[in-house]
């Protein structure tokens, strides 16, 4: 994957429903629209556009 703008606390990517990308520190929790934080990490908007997946339920990547 090429850097994106994550930052290297970022641990898991994931997008929601209207398309926005955003990176996580801690697994993200689902909603009926997209990913929130876990309460215990961060969280940041990334530009993401260049990578592909069929669903926003399907979104959710760990990174390594």
């Amino acid at each position: 994957m090429t850097n994106l703008g994550i930052p290297d606390w970022a641990r898991w990517i994931a997008m929601d429903e209207d398309g926005l990308w955003w990176c996580y520190e801690v697994e993200p929790h689902q909603h009926d629209r997209g990913w929130y934080e876990n309460e215990v990490g961060r969280c940041q908007k990334i530009i993401a556009s260049q990578l592909q997946t069929l669903t926003w339920k399907d979104s959710l990547k760990k990174l390594n």
